[in-house]
């Protein structure tokens, strides 16, 4: 950090276990790559390539190579995992991955079906040579996937060897364990973390209002992705109670609330 402050949570050192932002690049230039790592690389634990993003982005091993160095983990979406699937061509999906040299996968069925069983089979199977992580939820919002389930899949593909499950909530926040305003599914989550140890689950949290409410929630070091370019240094100030939505949550509780006593009677004075 740039200059010492008091109060300021300690969060955890890469490579990290917990405490994790996923980036989304949705297909950031050469440039614009070295311009992130230089600006934000220190806050950033792994970088997804969304969706299909990484069948037409240019330079796309140059990419790999620059987040590589700068000591993140790129991966590739799961939705160009079920894309190879649908086509019969997961061996040439792994092909895909040592050919770029990725040690990091995504396994998922959001867009598609996909046995459950097989699914873990193919988690099984892939954790022998790489580090993966499986996500759980459709991106179909007409789809609802009930509390058991999701502790169920969660659990299983945790056994089957992913190292993170995914909570699926979309780049618009809008599904999965959020409602269709982006509020958080309050009920399930609570029932998920009832049985499913918390460090074992990346969230995805598009919004600001998403971030905030996890974090408040699990505290600063919670697993969060989905996260914008221009959104990693905002996200790391509202871990660090450097934002007004968690500017009290971090600090001593007696010192906390005198500071709010001090503002309640400035408002009262004022109106």
């Amino acid at each position: 950090m740039n200059f010492d402050l008091t109060y300021i949570p300690e969060r955890s050192i890469k490579p990290r276990e917990s405490g994790i932002t996923m980036m989304m690049d949705k297909g950031l230039s050469l440039r614009e790559t070295e311009d992130f790592i230089e600006a934000s690389g220190q806050l950033t634990d792994v970088v997804k390539f969304g969706f299909g993003t990484s069948y037409v982005t240019n330079n796309i091993e140059a990419k790999i190579k620059l987040y590589k160095q700068a000591g993140i983990r790129p991966y590739f979406g799961g939705t160009l995992f079920e894309a190879f699937y649908a086509r019969g061509m997961v061996k040439e999906f792994i092909q895909t991955l040592d050919k770029y040299d990725l040690d990091l996968a995504e396994v998922s069925d959001g867009s598609i079906m996909i046995d459950h069983n097989e699914k873990c089979d193919l988690i099984k199977s892939m954790s022998k040579d790489r580090t993966i992580m499986s996500e759980v939820g459709s991106k179909d919002s007409g789809i609802i996937v009930s509390p058991a389930k999701w502790i169920k899949m969660m659990s299983t593909e945790l056994e089957a060897g992913s190292w993170k499950v995914i909570a699926e909530g979309r780049e618009s926040g809008n599904v999965g364990v959020f409602r269709p305003n982006g509020t958080a599914h309050t009920l399930l989550i609570n029932r998920i973390i009832a049985k499913v140890n918390p460090n074992d689950i990346l969230w995805e949290a598009p919004k600001k209002q998403q971030q905030v409410w996890f974090i408040k929630l699990f505290g600063h070091n919670v697993n969060l992705g989905n996260i914008a370019p221009n959104e990693m240094i905002p996200l790391e100030c509202l871990r660090l109670g450097l934002r007004g939505d968690t500017f009290f949550d971090f600090l001593p509780e007696d010192y906390a609330e005198r500071l709010k006593q001090v503002n309640d009677e400035s408002e009262i004075e004022e109106d």
